[in-house]
């Protein structure tokens, strides 16, 4: 009797430590957050000073008009949406690769970013301004998440089958784009180059808005089912005996994510590899409990894309690097990293 008591105790102890230190990563990784959303504020090709970009945060009306320009409508909002973007990829990827069971499933590799660059393909072609660029970039991005979510429900597809399905349309809008490239003049075809690589240097305080309202609203359901998840990491027929319908359960996770995933993209252009790399490094550091492997992989993918912004803007001086191109430097060895443990 005293034996189990104490056992009791020592197994309660090691999981209050093993939450106390989860709850630590998450703390030093809003830390984290907010000293590189500092320093990518003072960071960029205008080479304004440290002294002129705290008087155009704090006091706008002391310092030239162009400077608090470049801070207060450009760099801050890009700053903050790099923000929102690496906290909607990295959440969605963490969610895809659990309700997929498969580690390299993220909203790039399953076609989302090839349907939002077809449609901005068109839209550019058509010579629609930015605002219907990434309106209809949102929409073929959203119709290939609708048709893996309306296959996956009326032909109760296996998770396997759908993230093939979802292969398989990345390869069909990839194939449509080069054909909408093809009829493209020169102008149309570097526009449509420059979209695909990736760039936070037309966004604004409204795309922040809409991003932010859409994430407010759909992580919260999503954490809501984070103990349905870690259930689901333990595998289908585990999650089933505790009443879990994992197929409703998927379904309405992928729709959530889509929705995060798409506007992410519409306003950027396809940024790669976040939601792979985030997901992989919180599960490393916080294990597979999803209370805090969800906000964990959020976190990861918001530190990520504000190092690869202020990378993207030191890397040349007087230029900016389309940051698609710094994510993708970064994620493709992260990648084969995963591909040989896998296969190990």
């Amino acid at each position: 009797m005293l034996y189990d008591t104490a056992m009791n105790q020592a197994l309660c102890f090691s999981y209050q430590h093993k939450n106390l230190i989860r709850i630590l990563f998450l703390s030093l990784g809003a830390i984290l957050i907010l000293a590189l959303f500092s320093v990518d504020l003072f960071v960029g090709s205008a080479g304004l000073s440290f002294q002129e970009t705290i008087q155009a945060i704090f006091t706008p009306d002391n310092v030239d008009p162009t400077v608090s320009l470049i801070v207060r409508q450009i760099r801050i909002p890009i700053a903050l949406m790099a923000i929102l973007i690496g906290l909607s990829l990295g959440t969605s990827g963490s969610v895809m690769q659990t309700i997929l069971n498969n580690p390299l499933a993220s909203p790039y590799t399953l076609g989302i970013g090839a349907g939002a660059s077809f449609g901005a393909s068109i839209a550019i072609l058509l010579g629609f301004n930015d605002f219907l660029v990434a309106l209809m970039a949102f929409i073929f991005s959203m119709v290939i998440s609708l048709l893996i979510y309306f296959f996956g429900t009326i032909k109760k597809m296996t998770t396997h089958a759908m993230t093939l399905l979802g292969i398989a349309l990345l390869f069909l809008f990839k194939a449509l784009q080069a054909l909408v490239q093809y009829f493209a003049d020169d102008t149309q075809n570097q526009d449509i180059l420059f979209w695909e690589f990736g760039s936070l240097q037309k966004v604004d305080y409204t795309k922040v808005l809409i991003l932010f309202v859409a994430f407010l609203v759909v992580f919260p359901l999503i954490l809501k089912n984070s103990w349905k998840y870690t259930s689901l990491s333990l595998g289908t027929t585990k999650a089933e005996s505790l009443g879990i319908r994992t197929g409703k359960l998927k379904l309405e996770s992928f729709f959530l994510i889509s929705v995060l995933s798409s506007l992410s993209v519409c306003f950027t252009g396809p940024i790669g590899f976040i939601g792979i790399a985030s997901p992989h490094m919180a599960k490393a550091l916080v294990g597979e409990d999803h209370r805090f492997y969800l906000p964990l992989s959020g976190i990861l993918g918001a530190i990520i894309l504000l190092f690869s912004d202020i990378i993207s803007k030191i890397i040349a001086a007087g230029s900016i690097f389309p940051i698609g191109i710094i994510t993708s430097l970064i994620g493709v060895p992260f990648f084969f990293f995963i591909l040989i443990k896998e296969k190990n």
